[in-house]
């Protein structure tokens, strides 16, 4: 009865019945309708929201540096930017530029004319002369190829890369074979990574070249018994 009476006085107060809605599903239709695009047009993207963020915590340890040298925000920026460019170059210096090509290796030879041996040599040595550590290096591996190739210890084949190069000659040349592939590590350096060449690792592929040149293949061993 009290009930009703309630509901009587507030249908004669209203001039209606009055609407009793549970909490729970209050609660879950105010969060459909805020849910909805119309309230949300104004609000930060994800990509913004996160770059406020990353800006918050440079802020916070920025605070933290200066508080903890007892200087101001200045402080704390100079120390930052120092430790960045530490990491930055530790970084650098242990995997250099990325490589861009890796899943395409570089040919050993370009595509505008075969060039001898000697071509080679002379264009390594122009390089080396200038100081151009890099092309004077790749030049000089060209060209130690280029020579076995013309001894035909090595077929002439379009397309060879270095590490192919070093390899087939690994196993003709057994004693040097490790010099090769070392040299050829070095060409895929400099020409993936953009690491700078030296004049050391330009003189050992020259030796290298030279010491190659006086070197005979190792001979095979008969298949068909003694001769």
């Amino acid at each position: 009865m009290h009930a009703w009476g309630e509901w009587g006085r507030a249908a004669a107060d209203g001039g209606g019945a009055p609407v009793a809605v549970p909490r729970d599903p209050a609660r879950d239709a105010a969060r459909e309708e805020l849910l909805k695009p119309a309230y949300h047009r104004h609000d930060p993207s994800p990509v913004q929201r996160a770059i406020d963020w990353f800006w918050e915590q440079v802020d916070k340890l920025l605070s933290q540096l200066g508080s903890a040298v007892g200087g101001d925000g200045t402080t704390g920026l100079v120390l930052f930017l120092v430790l960045f460019a530490l990491v930055a170059g530790a970084l650098w210096w242990r995997f250099g530029r990325p490589r861009r090509e890796a899943a395409r290796p570089l040919a050993l030879f370009a595509a505008d004319g075969p060039r001898s041996a000697e071509q080679h040599r002379a264009a390594a040595a122009r390089h080396a002369a200038a100081g151009q550590w890099a092309e004077a290096v790749r030049e000089q591996l060209r060209a130690l190829v280029r020579s076995l190739e013309e001894r035909t210890l090595l077929d002439q084949r379009p397309g060879r890369t270095a590490d192919e190069a070093a390899r087939e000659a690994g196993r003709l040349l057994p004693q040097h074979a490790a010099e090769l592939a070392d040299g050829a590590r070095v060409f895929d350096d400099i020409a993936y990574g953009d690491r700078p060449a030296d004049e050391a690792a330009y003189r050992r592929l020259a030796d290298l070249d030279e010491r190659l040149r006086r070197t005979r293949p190792a001979p095979l061993a008969p298949t068909g018994g003694p001769a």
